[in-house]
């Protein structure tokens, strides 16, 4: 029997290995885009180990994985911490082992670098040469400052056009947020509402107006994934099955329509800086300061927990005539 054991491929225990680990995300709540990040760091950190279960190994190797994807795959500072917190929620919460703390990994250096800021002028030519939801969208990004998920993840009851706000809900960090909705988008959230609504009642006739809700939400009110109001402000054309459930339903506007809408605008508006939705969020940031807004109120809008990390984006404050003047000017 032990030649028998002994001889099976040893893929199999890290399939059931994998699977105990997505049983373990999913009943913590996490997204699904974690668990496919974590699910995979997991599989390359066997594979690096020549497939042996990472029961038999120790911090020695989770250190010299992640020493290796430092030195040789060379990965920036934020997917390293990313691979390193996928291998802790793998001893910690799957196998119930203890890692002692890693004191030897070489770790990928995090670049001090300031965020890209398009001009005013750029931010409107860009804006211009958007069309369509994705530029609906692109233009709520750069008018309320919030990050695209956010933004894609938006619920109609989310939405209050009589007060022009939008509530952020389990942003990152898992806060809510309020943040106002601009007057110049009232018109166009409004026409969204409306044709999402017709929409929205194609799905109810057709019995496929079910949507995503979070586990705890969808067992305490089983009937709020079919109601009005948790439907998403931007949907995606066409009915999808849902990776986990396995339910046929309307899934959000997809993320990667937006990048390549805002890619393919800042091309046509000849903008030499890259530019991706998150500079817009950069944009409006950096605006609100330059027009005089307190930085707390521009961290309580962006969702920033710690102000430092606003501050960053006083880089603009201190460049050229704003507030130091050349001595050849002089």
């Amino acid at each position: 029997m032990e030649n028998g054991t002994s001889t099976e491929s040893p893929i199999r225990p890290a399939a059931k290995l994998l699977d105990q680990v997505r049983d373990a995300i999913r009943t913590r709540h996490y997204s699904i885009r974690t668990e496919d990040a974590y699910v995979n760091w997991i599989k390359r950190f066997i594979l690096f180990n020549n497939k042996q279960h990472p029961a038999k190994l120790d911090t020695t190797h989770v250190a010299a994985f992640l020493s290796h994807l430092a030195v040789e795959g060379k990965v920036a500072a934020s997917t390293q911490n990313q691979a390193l917190s996928a291998l802790l929620f793998l001893y910690q919460k799957v196998l119930e082992i203890e890692l002692p703390r890693i004191g030897d990994v070489v770790r990928a250096k995090k670049p001090q670098r300031l965020p890209t800021v398009l001009s005013r002028s750029e931010v409107r030519s860009l804006l211009d040469h958007c069309t369509g939801t994705a530029g609906l969208i692109a233009r709520l990004l750069y008018g309320t400052g919030l990050r695209l998920m956010e933004s894609v993840r938006l619920r109609i009851k989310d939405v209050d056009l009589a007060r022009a706000e939008l509530t952020v809900r389990d942003g990152k960090g898992g806060k809510d947020r309020v943040t106002m909705l601009p007057q110049s988008l009232l018109v166009a959230i409004e026409r969204q509402i409306a044709e999402r609504r017709m929409l929205y009642d194609a799905d109810v006739q057709s019995g496929t107006a079910d949507v995503w809700l979070p586990d705890a939400l969808a067992i305490k009110y089983p009937n709020a994934p079919k109601t009005w109001g948790w439907q998403y402000l931007f949907v995606a054309a066409n009915l999808s099955i849902d990776p986990r459930s396995g339910i046929r339903r309307r899934h959000h506007f997809n993320e990667k329509l937006v990048q390549r809408e805002v890619h393919r605008a800042a091309l046509a508006a000849a903008i030499v800086r890259p530019a991706s939705p998150h500079t817009l969020r950069h944009s409006f940031a950096t605006h609100l300061l330059e027009a005089g807004y307190d930085i707390r109120t521009v961290q309580e809008l962006l969702g920033h927990a710690d102000v430092s990390t606003t501050m960053i984006y006083t880089h603009v404050l201190n460049r050229g005539g704003r507030a130091v003047r050349s001595p050849l000017d002089g």
